[in-house]
C-alpha cells in the first residue's frame, strides 16, 4: 500500500501532524509512506522512522523565480522533476492535512485513488477530495489532524511526537553551548521572542527586563533562539544589563529540538519553536495574544499559557493598532510563572 501525506508548512503545523504520521504507520505497518513538505519545514521530519520518503516542494522559490523571470528554464525543469517524483508511485491513499489550494494541487497531481481531507471549501480544497471528514475547529490542531487517521480506523488515543535527533545535532548544539560557557548538564532557560505575526509579539524591553531577572534572581543562564529575525534578539540583548547567549539563526530545526530538550524551560511566543519545545517534552511558558491556545497552544501537560481574557481576544488578526492583548502581559506575571516552573523561591 502506498500512502501520501500532504502537509507543507509551517513548522508548528508540521509538528502537530507528527502524531498522525505515527498513527498511520501503526494502522498500516507495511505501507510505503511519503510526505510532501516545503523546504523550510523539511528538516523537522528528516530521519523519521515512520517515513519511507520525503518529497520536498520548493514552491516559494519557484514562484519567486517565475515572477522575477530568473532561472526560468531551470525552475520549470525543477517543477517537472518534482511532479515526476510525486507521480512515480501509485498512491492508494492521499491524506491532505493542509486543506488549502497549494495542497489541493498536489493532491490532484498525485493521482491518488482515495483522497481524504476535511469537508472544508477553503480555497476550494474540498473539490479535490473523494472522502471528507468533518473539521472541528474547536479542537486543538493535534486532535483535529488525528481525526483523519481516526476516520481510517487508526488508534489515536495516545498521540506520539517524534523528532529524529542525530549525533551531528548533539555535537553541534553542545559545541555552541560550550563556546558560550554553558555545560549541557547545567540548567538554563531558552527564550524564543520572535513570531511570524505582529500580534503575537511581546515588547522587546519587557523581554529584556524578564531575562535580566532570570539571570539575576533565579541564577539561570538565558539562551536566545530564533529564526531569520535576528534583529529582534539583538535588540533585546542590547537592552539587557546582564549577559545572555545568542543562538538565533545558528541552529537547524533538529538542532533546536535538541537544544530545547536540554533546556530547563522554554519561554516563548506563539510560534513554531513553541511547538518544537512541547514535542520534545520541555515545559514552556507561552505568551498568547491574538490566537487561541485551545486550538494552537503548547500540546500536553506541564505548560503555562499567559494571556489576557479580553473581549476582542482571540481575534486571529495579524495586525492590530493597539496589540493590547500582548501589551497588558506584565513582566512580573511571566517571571513568577518561570520561577514556579523552575522550582525557584522568590519573595
Amino acid at each position: 500500500m502506498n500512502i501520501l501525506i500532504v502537509k507543507l508548512s509551517a513548522i508548528g503545523d508540521v509538528v502537530h501532524t507528527l502524531p498522525s504520521l505515527a498513527a498511520l504507520r501503526k494502522r498500516y505497518p507495511d505501507a510505503h509512506i511519503t510526505w510532501v513538505i516545503e523546504e523550510d519545514s523539511a528538516d523537522i521530519i528528516g530521519g523519521h522512522p515512520c517515513l519511507d520518503r520525503i518529497v520536498v516542494s520548493r514552491r516559494k522559490s519557484w514562484v519567486k523565480n517565475l515572477r522575477t523571470l530568473r532561472n526560468v528554464r531551470k525552475t520549470i525543469g525543477d517543477i517537472r522533476s518534482f511532479i515526476a517524483t510525486l507521480r512515480d508511485r501509485k498512491y492508494d491513499l492521499v491524506v491532505d492535512f493542509h486543506g488549502l489550494l497549494k495542497s489541493s494541487i498536489i493532491v490532484l497531481l498525485s493521482g491518488g485513488r482515495r483522497r481524504i481531507g476535511y469537508n472544508s471549501m477553503q480555497e476550494l480544497s474540498g473539490l479535490f477530495l473523494n472522502d471528507k471528514v468533518y473539521e472541528d475547529m474547536e479542537k486543538h490542531a493535534v486532535d483535529r489532524y488525528l481525526d483523519l487517521p481516526r476516520h481510517l480506523g487508526a488508534d489515536t488515543d495516545t498521540p506520539e511526537f517524534y523528532i529524529h535527533i542525530e549525533e551531528e545535532n548533539r555535537r553541534s548544539v553542545e559545541h555552541l553551548l560550550g563556546e558560550n560557557g554553558i555545560n549541557v548538564k547545567e540548567p538554563f532557560v531558552s527564550v524564543n521572542p520572535v513570531a511570524l505575526w505582529d500580534t503575537k509579539m511581546w515588547e522587546d524591553d519587557k523581554f529584556a527586563q524578564l531575562c535580566d531577572r532570570i539571570v539575576e534572581e533565579l541564577s539561570l543562564k538565558v539562551v536566545f533562539t530564533g529564526g531569520r529575525d535576528r534583529e529582534t534578539v539583538e535588540h533585546i540583548r542590547s537592552l539587557m544589563h546582564l549577559p545572555s547567549v545568542d543562538l538565533a539563526g545558528k541552529t537547524t530545526l533538529r538542532d533546536l529540538a535538541y537544544l530545547y530538550e536540554l533546556s530547563s524551560l522554554v519561554v516563548t511566543t506563539d510560534s513554531g519553536p513553541m511547538h518544537v519545545a512541547a514535542a520534545v517534552g520541555t515545559p514552556t511558558v507561552a505568551l498568547f495574544g491574538s490566537t487561541d491556545p485551545a486550538r494552537t497552544g503548547p500540546y500536553g501537560e506541564g505548560h503555562t499559557v499567559i494571556r489576557k481574557d479580553l473581549p476582542c481576544s482571540p481575534c486571529f488578526l495579524k495586525r492590530c493598532e493597539t496589540r493590547r492583548c500582548m501589551r497588558e502581559i506584565s513582566v512580573e506575571e511571566v517571571f513568577r510563572a518561570i520561577a514556579e516552573k523552575t522550582g525557584k523561591n522568590i519573595q
